[in-house]
């Protein structure tokens, strides 16, 4: 009996973990600045400054006011999590990307941005395409393989 339950649990393990491995959890900054550490202390070592609207992938949330992330360029680092917030945003990571008035490639250019821009998400992305919004208010598609932090 206990053995069959060890295997039925271990069964549903292996089908929920890849279904795990895509769910993946994004937040940006919330303050202006805010330092990223090596451990998860405000005593650990200081790694960088990033800046409000950085998109960061949560790996771990300790659940006691600390979250490791991931950043765009793969690096690891700690951060307080009352300062990170809910809102999506995704980082240019194109020299310049054009951002279109519709989901087609062909449709008019709305406004252009520059690499390592913070952009707000404003919908869910849809056939290869990401609508997202310029803290300016204008808003537009970009392809989705022109952005991090989805």
């Amino acid at each position: 009996m206990r053995a069959a339950r060890t295997k039925t649990l271990a069964v549903l393990a292996a089908l929920l973990l890849p279904a795990a491995a895509w769910a993946l959890d994004y937040r940006s900054v919330a303050a202006p600045r805010v330092i990223l550490y090596d451990v998860p202390s405000a005593q650990g070592k200081k790694l960088y400054v990033a800046r409000q609207y950085y998109p960061v992938e949560v790996v771990v949330d300790l659940g006691d006011g600390w979250i490791k992330v991931r950043d765009a360029r793969g690096e690891f680092a700690w951060i307080e999590a009352k300062q990170l917030d809910a809102k999506r945003t995704v980082l240019v990571k194109v020299p310049q990307a054009e951002v279109h008035e519709t989901a087609d490639a062909a449709s008019k250019t709305v406004f252009r941005v520059e690499q390592d821009v913070a952009l707000e998400l404003a919908a869910t992305p849809v056939n290869g395409w990401v609508k997202v919004r310029h803290r300016d208010g204008l808003t537009g598609y970009l392809p989705i393989n022109q952005v991090w932090g989805l």
